[in-house]
C-alpha cells in the first residue's frame, strides 16, 4: 500500500476506533475540530442538558478519553488539572500543579489557556509558568519537566500534541539568544514514558506567537506544521529537521493550520484583529462616537475617557481589552499617552477631530491578513513555488479555520461566517450568524453541523453545505471563550464559570 494511502487508513482507522477517545486534544483528534461519530444534540438547550457543573476559572478546552474529561483551571492562585465524570458531571479528582509564579498574561487570556493531551494512560498539561506534567487517569503524577516560561506578549496559550511515542511542544519566546538578535524560540519533542527530551529545533526567526501546531500526513511524509509571526514552518516530524516555510501572515498569529485535500491552511488576521486588507473605515469612526458625549459628531480633547483609546476592533464596547491600543495602567502615564495620540490625528490643531481628519490617520499597514493553501513536497522557502492560493478577506483574529467535506470555514468577530471552496479559495458565501460581538473560540463540526460559540455566550448551529441556513441558536446566559468537545453523544462547552454538557436523551 502506499504511503499516502496508509497514512491515511490509520488516521480514519484510528478515528473510528476511538469513540469516546477521539477528541483528546485541542479541536479533537489531530486537531481536525471534526467529531465523525458523534450525534451530539443539534438544538442545545435547557431542555437537554445533562448536567452543568460550576468550575474555577481557565481558558483550557475540556478533552476526554474513557468517559473521563479533563480540563484545567486556577484556583486559590494554584494551578489544577481536574478530572471530572464525562456522563455525571461528578468530579473524580483534582490535582495541583507545583507553586509558581504566574506569567505576565493579557486581560482576556489566563495563565490555564493551555488545553491538555489525554491518551489511553496518560495526560499531559502544559503551563506555560512551570512546564509539562505527565498523569495517569488516577492523577497520579508521572513525572515533571519543568521548562523556563517563554517571554510572550499577551502570556502562553500554546497546547500540547502527540506524534507516535513525543509529546510536540512549541515554546516561541520574545527573548533573544546570548550575544545574538536572533530569538530562543523552540519546538521540542518529549518522550511521552520518560519525559525526557528527544529533540529540540530553534525557531530564530519567530517571536511569541500562541498557534497549536498540526500534523501533517502527505506523500513525502509527515510534517509539524507551526504558524508563528510572519511565516508558517514544517518540520520533519520524526527528528524536527526544518523543511520549509512561507511567509505573508502578520505579527501575531493564533489559529492553529489545518489539513484537507492534500494542503494544509494556516490563517492569520492583520494585526489589531482586522479580518480584511480593504477593510471598511466607517465602522472605526462610529465606535469612536462612544466617546462624543456632546453629540455634535465630532470628538474634542474634553471629551478623553477613561476608556478612550485608538480603536483596533470597532466591533466591542470601550473598555474592553481589546477593543484599542493598550495603555498604562498608571492614570498619569494613561492620560499623557491618550494626549499624545490625540494630537496625532488632530492635524489641523483646533482640538478636535473630525470625522474627515480620523479617517486620513487610518494605517492599516500592519500585514496582510490571509488564508493560505499550501502544496506538499517543498523545502525552503516555498511562499511562490507551493502556494495554491491566498484569500485575504473575512480572516478571524482568534478561532482557527475548520475543513469540511471540500469547504473551509471561516468565523469572525462581529458573527460573521465565511465558506471557502478549499480547491480554489473563492468564497461560497458570507453570512452573518445572527449573534453580534467577538468571537474565540473555534469553530467545531458534529452531525454534519457546525457550532459556532460567540464571547457572549451564544451557540449557533449551521448545517454544513454550500448553502448557509440556521438550524438553532441557544444563549448560555454566560461569557464563553473555549473550544466547544464531543463525545459520542454530548456536547461540552465550557463558559466563564461553568461546565455544560448537552445530551440527547433519546440516544
Amino acid at each position: 500500500m502506499p504511503r499516502l494511502a496508509l497514512s491515511l487508513f490509520c488516521s480514519l482507522l484510528t478515528t473510528l476506533c476511538s469513540g469516546e477517545e477521539s477528541w483528546n486534544q485541542f479541536r479533537g483528534a489531530g486537531g481536525n475540530a471534526y467529531a465523525g461519530q458523534s450525534f451530539a444534540p443539534t438544538k442545545p438547550s435547557d431542555a437537554n442538558t445533562a448536567w452543568k457543573k460550576t468550575i474555577p476559572p481557565g481558558l483550557s478546552a475540556p478533552v476526554l478519553s474513557d468517559g473521563l474529561l479533563v480540563l484545567t483551571a486556577i484556583d486559590t492562585h494554584r494551578f489544577y488539572t481536574i478530572a471530572i465524570d464525562a456522563k455525571t458531571g461528578h468530579e473524580r479528582w483534582r490535582v495541583a500543579a507545583p507553586e509558581v509564579t504566574f506569567e505576565k498574561h493579557h486581560q482576556a487570556g489566563s495563565p490555564a489557556a493551555s488545553t491538555p493531551l489525554i491518551e489511553k494512560q496518560s495526560i499531559f498539561v502544559y503551563f506555560g509558568s512551570f512546564g509539562l506534567l505527565c498523569y495517569d487517569h488516577e492523577g497520579k503524577e508521572q513525572w515533571r519537566m519543568p521548562i523556563e516560561t517563554p517571554k510572550s506578549l499577551y502570556g502562553t496559550s500554546v497546547s500540547p500534541i502527540a506524534y507516535h511515542d513525543q509529546v510536540i511542544l512549541v515554546l516561541d519566546d520574545e527573548n533573544t539568544l546570548h550575544d545574538s538578535k536572533l530569538s530562543r524560540s523552540r519546538i521540542i519533542a518529549i518522550n511521552k514514558k520518560s519525559g525526557k527530551l528527544s529533540w529540540e529545533t530553534g525557531r530564530p526567526f519567530n517571536r511569541s506567537g500562541w498557534s497549536t501546531p498540526t500534523i501533517w500526513q502527505h506523500a513525502q511524509g509527515d510534517e509539524i506544521v507551526v504558524l508563528g509571526n510572519g511565516r508558517v514552518t514544517g518540520y520533519e516530524a520524526s527528528t524536527g529537521a526544518e523543511k520549509w516555510y512561507a511567509t505573508g501572515f502578520s505579527r501575531e498569529t493564533i489559529a492553529q493550520p489545518i489539513v484537507g485535500q492534500g494542503m494544509v491552511y494556516a490563517a492569520a488576521a492583520m494585526l489589531g484583529g482586522v479580518a480584511d486588507d480593504q477593510p471598511d473605515t466607517e465602522p472605526f469612526w462610529t465606535a469612536m462616537m462612544h466617546f462624543d458625549t456632546n453629540k455634535d459628531g465630532q470628538l474634542g480633547q474634553n471629551e478623553i475617557t477613561e476608556h478612550f483609546t485608538f480603536p483596533f476592533r470597532p466591533e466591542l464596547p470601550p473598555g474592553h481589552p481589546g477593543f484599542g491600543r493598550p495603555l498604562p495602567g498608571d492614570p498619569k502615564k494613561r492620560k499623557a499617552r491618550q494626549l499624545e495620540m490625540f494630537r496625532y490625528i488632530d492635524k489641523n490643531k483646533d482640538g478636535r477631530w473630525t470625522r474627515e481628519e480620523f479617517i486620513a490617520r487610518l494605517n492599516f499597514d500592519r500585514g496582510k491578513p490571509v488564508l493560505m493553501a499550501i502544496q506538499p513536497g517543498g523545502h525552503g522557502d516555498v511562499s511562490n513555488s507551493h502556494v495554491a492560493w491566498r484569500l485575504h478577506k473575512g480572516l478571524p483574529e482568534v478561532p482557527s479555520p475548520i475543513f469540511h467535506k471540500g469547504l473551509i470555514y471561516l468565523v469572525r468577530n462581529g458573527g460573521f461566517l465565511t465558506a471557502v471552496d478549499a480547491q480554489s479559495g473563492s468564497v461560497i458565501y458570507k453570512e452573518r450568524l445572527g449573534a453580534s460581538g467577538p468571537y474565540s473560540a473555534s469553530p467545531v463540526i458534529a452531525n454534519d453541523h457546525l457550532y459556532v460559540l460567540s464571547e457572549r455566550g451564544t451557540i449557533t448551529v449551521i448545517p454544513c453545505g454550500k448553502t448557509f441556513t440556521r438550524t438553532h441558536q441557544f444563549d448560555l446566559r454566560e461569557r464563553c471563550w473555549v473550544t466547544p468537545a464531543f463525545d459520542k453523544q454530548t456536547l461540552y462547552l465550557r463558559s466563564e464559570k461553568h461546565l455544560w454538557a448537552f445530551r440527547d436523551s433519546n440516544r
